[in-house]
C-alpha cells in the first residue's frame, strides 16, 4: 500500500486516508505506485540532459495552460526551492519570451502539446535538437509533457469524484433486451472501418528521432524492452522511448495497470474511452488500435463509427453516451471538469471504481496520444 503522506496525487486532490475516494483510488494501488514512480523519475535532480529548472518550468507551463490550480501551486512551490537564473525567473513569472533561446524552445513545445498535441509535428519536434537537446533529453521532455497532461486529468477527475460524493450508484433500470442487429451500412466487426480520416485497421508507426540500435542496448534497456511489449524490440515506438529506460518502465506499469486491471469498468468500455480521447486529440494511430480492440471485445463497431464521424453525442445507450461525453470533457477541458460532468455516469449506474477506471483511461491517453503524435507518425498500409 502506498503511503499517502508521500503520494503527490493524494496530497494535491486532497484525499484523506479513510475517505471513500481515497479507498477507491487505492484499490488500484499499482496505478498509484507507478504514477508516483513516474513523477520521481521524471523530476529526479540527477536526470541528465535537462536541468530540473527546465523540467519544472515545463510542468508549470502545462499546468497553467490546462487551468490546474493544484498543479500550478505545486510546481511553483518546487521552483521556489531552486536558484533560478534571470531567464528562468522570467519563465516562472509567465513572461514570453524569456531571452534564452533554448528555454523558449522547450517551453513553447510544452505549451503547444498541452493544448493542441496534434500540432506537435515533426518540425516542432526537431526544433528541440536544433536548440541543443540530445535525443535522450528530447525523449525525457516528451515523456514529462505527456505525464503532466496525465497528472492534470487524474487530479481533476479525482476532485470531481470527491465533489460528486459517496452516494451509491442507482440500480440500473430494467430494460427489455433487444438483440443487437449490425447496421447494414457498416463493415462487419473485424473488417476495416474507414471514416473521416480514421480507421480500425492495423497501422505502423515511424519515429522522427533516431531509435536505439539493439546492438548498443544496455542490459537494463533489453530487460525493459522484453517486459514492455512482445514486439518492442522491432517497434520504433519502444526503441525511441527505451532511450529513457526507467521512465519507460514506470509508464508501462501505469498503462498496463489502468487498461488491464480486473473488475471495475469493462475492458470494452476502457477501450471505447481510449478511442474517444484519441479521436478528440487527433491521434489516428491510437484511435485505430483501440477502435480495433473495442470491436474485438464488444463484437460490434456501431459506436466506433459514430466516434469516427463525430465524438460529440456518440453512443448507442445512455451509459455509452455518458462515457463518451465525460471522456470528451476531461480531455478537452480538465480545468472545468467537475461533479456535473460525472453526474450522468452516476445516473447511468457506474460505481465509484468504474468512475475511477474511466478517469484513468482518459488520463493515460492524454499521455499516450502525446507520445504517438509528437515523436513520430502513423503509417497507413499501402
Amino acid at each position: 500500500m502506498t503511503n499517502s503522506s508521500s503520494d503527490l496525487i493524494d496530497r494535491l486532490v486532497p484525499l484523506a486516508p479513510g475517505s471513500a475516494t481515497h479507498a477507491v483510488r487505492h484499490q488500484r494501488d499499482k496505478v498509484v505506485a507507478a504514477t508516483q514512480g513516474s513523477d520521481d523519475s521524471l523530476f529526479d535532480p540527477a536526470l541528465p540532459g535537462l536541468s530540473l529548472a527546465e523540467r519544472l518550468l515545463s510542468a508549470l507551463a502545462i499546468a497553467e495552460a490546462s487551468d490546474s490550480a493544484p498543479l500550478q501551486a505545486h510546481y511553483r512551490e518546487r521552483l521556489q526551492a531552486l536558484q533560478l537564473n534571470p531567464a528562468e525567473q522570467a519563465a516562472r513569472a509567465g513572461r514570453q519570451p524569456t531571452g534564452d533561446a533554448r528555454l523558449d524552445t522547450i517551453l513553447g513545445y510544452a505549451r503547444l502539446l498541452a493544448l493542441r498535441p496534434v500540432e506537435g509535428d515533426r518540425d516542432a519536434l526537431l526544433r528541440l535538437p536544433a536548440a541543443g537537446l540530445s535525443t535522450p533529453a528530447v525523449i525525457a521532455l516528451a515523456q514529462l509533457i505527456a505525464f503532466v497532461a496525465y497528472q492534470v486529468r487524474v487530479v481533476a477527475g479525482l476532485q470531481a469524484m470527491v465533489a460528486l460524493g459517496d452516494a451509491a450508484a442507482p440500480a440500473a433500470a430494467p430494460t427489455d433486451e433487444v438483440p443487437f442487429v449490425h447496421p447494414a451500412n457498416l463493415p462487419k466487426p473485424g473488417e476495416p472501418l474507414r471514416l473521416n480520416g480514421y480507421t480500425s485497421e492495423t497501422l505502423d508507426w515511424k519515429a522522427w528521432l533516431p531509435v536505439l540500435d539493439l546492438a548498443q542496448a544496455t542490459p537494463a534497456q533489453l530487460k525493459i524492452l522484453e517486459t514492455s511489449h512482445p514486439k518492442a524490440k522491432t517497434s520504433d515506438y519502444y526503441l525511441t522511448l527505451v532511450q529513457q529506460p526507467e521512465i519507460l518502465e514506470q509508464r508501462s506499469i501505469v498503462f498496463n495497470a489502468i487498461m488491464y486491471a480486473p473488475g471495475g469498468l469493462s475492458r470494452a468500455e476502457r477501450e471505447l474511452a481510449s478511442a474517444v480521447v484519441s479521436r478528440v486529440n487527433g491521434c489516428v494511430y491510437c484511435c485505430s488500435v483501440h477502435a480495433q480492440r473495442f470491436e474485438q471485445l464488444a463484437k460490434r463497431n456501431d459506436v466506433i463509427a459514430q466516434v469516427f464521424a463525430e465524438p460529440q453525442g456518440a453512443g448507442t445507450t445512455a451509459r455509452e453516451r455518458a462515457i463518451v461525453q465525460a471522456s470528451i470533457d476531461l480531455t478537452a477541458a480538465p480545468g472545468r471538469f467537475g461533479a456535473a460532468q460525472l453526474a450522468p455516469l452516476r445516473a447511468a449506474g457506474l460505481s465509484a471504481l468504474e468512475l475511477l477506471d474511466l478517469v484513468h483511461a482518459v488520463a493515460i491517453f492524454a499521455w499516450a496520444n502525446r507520445l504517438m503524435l509528437n515523436l513520430g507518425e502513423a503509417v497507413v498500409p499501402a
